[in-house]
């Protein structure tokens, strides 16, 4: 008689997970974070599951040299509303780089994560910085290339 294979499903207990270090520098935006997307959420590994944090810790640094394409310096925005009339800011994407370029990358990453439960958690795991020193050392993070 043959014996069947069960599918394994991962949860928290059995999760292996791991920190990896991304260089943003000269890395396009949407490229990146698409990546880093999929290894957050766990697809680079053979015990992904859907619905479980499987994926490892992403620390990104040097998140003030990132690039755009085409004329998406000056063109793409960012709006946010504050709820009060007349309260939607805009700005562009070269403001918000001079401002605070850590914000750009985790929109971009957060859209490509799920709109539950599981994606508020997923985006926790997602440490952005501006320069090439980071506080995590202490995890023995591993240096990938995208």
């Amino acid at each position: 008689m043959k014996q069947e294979k069960q599918t394994k499903f991962i949860n928290l207990e059995n999760a292996d997970r791991k920190w990896v270090v991304v260089d943003a520098k000269g890395q396009v935006l949407g490229r990146l974070a698409s990546r880093v997307a999929s290894i957050i959420r766990g697809k680079t590994k053979p015990t992904f599951t859907p619905n479980a944090d499987t994926g490892d810790f992403v620390v990104v640094i040097n998140a003030d040299q990132i690039k755009v394409t085409g004329k998406r310096e000056f063109l793409k925005t960012y709006s946010h509303y504050s709820g009060f009339p007349g309260g939607r800011k805009v700005q562009t994407f070269e403001e918000l780089m001079a401002k605070k370029p850590e914000f750009v990358i985790e929109n971009a990453v957060k859209g490509m994560l799920p709109k539950n439960r599981l994606g508020n958690k997923l985006i926790k795991k997602l440490k952005i910085y501006k320069g090439s020193d980071h506080p995590h050392t202490a995890q023995k993070p591993e240096q990938i290339s995208l």
